[in-house]
């Protein structure tokens, strides 16, 4: 318990003091919510993979996925690795830091108002940020408190509570750069952990391959053996979760912010190496890790506790030192993820749905207090939504967290990722694409409450869970888009076209700049 509380505390004073020590960086609302657009490629790296992974993924996904897919679930962190971390950067990247510089814009919201030339649109896209962002802050306090119930049993509501009031003193306080800065030391902490408890916890059963001996004769309802196939026992449902967990943080407010505050175009590419990187590690070690869950619990037990208890059983059988070495782990990964999505939504809440129904007409210091304000209701708010939630065990993470990714990336990824490549995008398309998603996780948060059951087996297939809801809804907003552009009255903004001509001039000086005067 010495050895626990040591490292926590050692843990928080660290984070205080970085929070304190960036309050310079926070004297105005750009720097405060951006970092001053001067964040650099290691530091911006990080962020983007701290902010990625957290509790969510190391207790919830990892678990429940590792149970369902055994030893295949590694195909979902290869997918986070190779298409939520490589192609977003290398896809979404420079266009977005050179765009959203072009236009002005510190939030996605307010790229969506300036980009299709709508006030509507900015006031619409941060009112559902606000909403779907708790869902998934309250879904890591509940990942989080487990691991804190197993390590010191201590009640889960004070574990909410103490998560909460230190995120927001270093928020608060701090601002982007704090968090930057605390994901950069928390994204080392989270690549030297996940290989120690690797390690140790297959230990347990003889090692590696002892452990893959052990989980081919581990009956599945398909056939012995499925939980160390290729694929696993069930590749269509697996194909889902890459999908959602991958594809979906072209859509996340919080993800695509990284991208805004990177210092420049040529630091795109040493953070596009540095976050697959780092996302192979975590995420491929985190699911690899839940694929063995077999070995150390029952169904039954499973049952019992629900999905979310087989990542805190396989781990209770650790010394205290490396539980130690797990909770610092799961902390720095949740902080971060936390930080993140608390600065997004305050953030785009004030300067995007109120700063505009008052006019704009707010001064940077009223920007500053409403911001700070608005960061510590939303933290408010999903803590006591996580303390319900819990009590009442209306769901589990992974659902939780699937009902916000749907609606965010459903409602997003299509409007942003044509809003940067294709100038005929059109307002009606986008707002369709809005009204969609949304209701589309809507229905399914309803039908999850059992409020109702869907009609015909197709609807009842794709409503089973909000993985595959969020999926749907994804995919069909990416179809809509273009057929609703190419069909609704054609929309040109000001700026639009001096947008693209603005990344067509840097890609002219960066290929000059890479093949020196000699080809110029």
């Amino acid at each position: 318990m010495i050895i626990k509380t040591v490292l926590l505390i050692a843990f928080f004073s660290v984070f205080i003091s970085i929070g304190l020590y960036c309050r310079r960086h926070s004297t105005d609302v750009n720097g405060f919510v951006l970092g001053g657009r001067s964040v650099g490629p290691w530091l911006t790296a990080f962020a983007y993979g701290t902010s990625y992974f957290s509790a969510v993924i190391f207790v919830g996904y990892a678990g429940q996925f590792g149970w369902n897919f055994g030893v295949a679930s590694t195909w979902i962190g290869l997918g986070n690795a190779f298409i939520g971390s490589l192609l977003a950067w290398v896809i979404l990247g420079r266009r977005t830091r050179i765009m959203t510089q072009h236009l002005g814009s510190r939030t996605m919201p307010e790229f969506f108002g300036q980009r299709y030339g709508s006030a509507r649109l900015k006031v619409l896209a941060s009112f559902i940020t606000f909403v779907f962002l708790i869902p998934y802050t309250a879904s890591l306090y509940n990942g989080l408190s487990r691991l804190f119930r197993m390590a010191f049993n201590v009640d889960y509501s004070i574990c909410v509570i103490v998560m909460a009031l230190l995120t927001a003193v270093y928020v608060i306080a701090g601002g982007y750069m704090a968090t930057a800065i605390n994901d950069f030391i928390q994204g080392l902490i989270m690549l030297a952990g996940i290989v120690a408890v690797i390690l140790a916890v297959l230990a347990q059963n003889g090692g590696f391959m002892s452990s893959l001996v052990k989980m081919s004769e581990v009956s599945s309802p398909v056939m012995k053996g499925a939980y160390v196939s290729f694929f696993g026992p069930q590749p269509l449902y697996l194909l889902i979760v890459v999908l959602l967990t991958s594809l979906g943080t072209w859509g996340l407010p919080q993800m695509i912010s990284k991208f805004y505050a990177i210092d420049n175009e040529r630091s795109i590419k040493t953070g596009t190496i540095v976050s697959t990187f780092f996302a192979i590690i975590v995420a491929g070690g985190c699911y690899f890790l839940g694929g063995f869950g077999h070995l150390f619990t029952t169904e039954q037990e499973v049952q019992s506790n629900g999905m979310d208890s087989i990542i805190p059983t396989m781990l209770s059988g650790l010394p205290d030192i490396l539980i130690g070495v797990v909770l610092i782990l799961v902390l720095s990964a949740s902080m971060s993820t936390l930080s993140s999505l608390v600065l997004t939504s305050g953030s785009t809440l004030t300067l995007d749905f109120i700063d505009p129904l008052r006019g704009n007409r707010m001064s940077e210091a009223q920007k500053m207090t409403v911001m700070r304000i608005f960061i510590a209701v939303f933290i408010v708010i999903s803590a006591v939504i996580a303390i319900v939630q819990a009590r009442s065990r209306i769901t589990f993470i992974a659902q939780l967290m699937g009902i916000s990714w749907g609606a965010l990336s459903g409602s997003f990824l299509a409007p942003f990722l044509y809003g940067l490549y294709w100038k005929k995008t059109t307002r009606a398309s986008v707002l369709t694409a809005f009204g969609f998603g949304t209701v589309m996780m809507l229905l399914q948060l309803c039908i999850s409450l059992g409020l109702f059951t869907p009609a015909g087996p197709v609807l009842r297939w794709f409503f089973q869970n909000s993985l595959y809801s969020g999926v749907l809804s994804m995919i069909v907003s990416l179809l809509i888009v273009p057929v609703v552009s190419l069909l609704t009255q054609k929309t040109a903004p000001a700026g639009v076209d001096d947008m693209f001509r603005c990344y067509d001039r840097s890609v002219v000086v960066h290929a000059k700049t890479v093949l020196g005067d000699r080809d110029k």
